[in-house]
């Protein structure tokens, strides 16, 4: 498709905006979607409201499974080929949900959208970890998180815009155009980070056996749970936000609005992350994290089951802006620390830590969305349990170091 002619390689500028822009499909075709969910239910003839959640959880299993497939096959054909094979099913999918006429078929688009959008995500990780390790690599995370999170701030935004001139199915346009400049992209500029001599066969006995080691490595498995667990409990916040604040604080067309303001918190955490790992570390950042959001979760799940479910919006709004800000310091920490340790198994290595850590945060986050009953419980429940879990999970990955 490319000529495979040397290339230079990318400032390092373009290099963090061309992976940027790669995992970066993953949240678009996420939260593009939130304002459409109730159209989709009523054009698809969807009875349970909390059902139009599993448009959104329909591709976090795809991610799950597909990273596993996609994370091999990048140490056995090269990083690249494999972006350009997740790429293409991730089209296919966007697609076969464009084109939906009923509701199975629309998840089914999805979930193939999910293993297409696997490939970024997984090969990506190991793309940069073939080129960066230790705290300057969670800085290049760090800043990855920082242009990422531009697209949770204006992508409800660019959805809500399509539905005031077309139909969701135009969303699924969008995505086909944008995965289509990201493959040319990728392709033209970026060179291949995988060196021949280091390309390992694609066999299910080297896969059995790579995942053995990691999940016998003791910081690496637990700094993956430990992921799945904050992402658990942020996807279940993207599960029931467009319920919360549509229906539940009745804010209409300003949903967008405000989920970019909650959405840029996190943006301002990854940025400052970038500053803040190379002075305080890792450790002590995802620690004070995990403590801070524990706290806040806790005493405001205590004052909203003495409100009768429901805090007032502006207290509300400050919790979620604190919380997520501790989420944006963990996700870039907490990838990089399960990452750390894989050494030369980077790309198996990342494949099984963004499967696991998806696996178990789709499982929880759809616990939470679906918990759903009118009132912000579940969701500051699942918080305040999930990374109070966390904190102990670290304690038992650290304790022999």
């Amino acid at each position: 498709m490319f000529s495979t002619a040397v290339k230079k390689r990318p400032s390092f500028a373009e290099f963090i905006v061309l992976v940027s822009t790669l995992m970066a499909l993953t949240a678009l075709s996420i939260d593009a979607m939130l304002p459409a969910l109730a159209q989709i239910g009523s054009d698809l003839q969807v009875q349970d409201a909390n059902d139009r959640q599993l448009v959104i959880s329909m591709i976090f299993v795809g991610l799950s499974l597909g990273q596993l497939l996609f994370g091999p096959l990048s140490d056995s054909i090269g990083r690249k080929p494999a972006i350009f094979s997740g790429l293409g099913l991730y089209m296919g999918g966007a697609l076969l949900s464009m084109f939906a006429v009923n509701f199975p078929m629309m998840l089914l688009g999805r979930f193939l959208q999910g293993i297409g959008a696997s490939a970024p995500r997984a090969v990506t990780l190991a793309l940069v970890r073939d080129q960066f390790a230790g705290r300057e690599m969670a800085r290049v995370m760090s800043f990855v998180m920082t242009v990422f999170i531009l697209v949770p701030m204006l992508a409800p935004t660019m959805g809500q815009a399509i539905l005031q001139v077309s139909s969701w199915r135009t969303i699924f346009g969008v995505f086909l155009l944008l995965a289509a400049i990201a493959l040319i992209w990728l392709g033209l500029r970026q060179p291949e980070t995988l060196a021949p001599e280091n390309q390992a066969p694609f066999t299910g006995e080297r896969i059995l056996k790579t995942t053995q080691l990691i999940i016998k490595n003791r910081l690496a498995l637990g700094y993956t749970v430990t992921a799945g667990l904050v992402s658990g409990a942020f996807i279940g916040y993207l599960n029931s936000a467009q319920q919360i604040f549509q229906e539940q604080y009745a804010l209409g067309d300003l949903f967008s609005v405000y989920f970019g303001i909650i959405a840029s918190s996190i943006g301002l955490a990854s940025l400052l992350n970038s500053r803040l790992v190379m002075r305080f570390g890792m450790r002590f950042l995802v620690r004070g994290s995990l403590l801070t959001t524990c706290i806040l979760s806790a005493v405001a799940l205590g004052s909203t089951i003495l409100l009768a479910g429901q805090l007032p919006f502006p207290v509300f709004m400050a919790y979620l802006m604190l919380s997520f800000f501790c989420v944006g310091v963990l996700f870039g920490n907490l990838n990089s620390l399960a990452m750390e340790p894989l050494g030369q198994m980077a790309g198996i290595g990342a494949a099984v830590v963004g499967s696991l850590s998806t696996f178990i945060s789709v499982l929880l986050g759809t616990v939470i969305g679906q918990s759903y009953n009118g009132t912000i419980v579940p969701l500051l429940a699942g918080l305040a349990v999930l990374t109070g879990l966390s904190l102990i999970v670290i304690q038992w990955a650290e304790a022999d170091r």
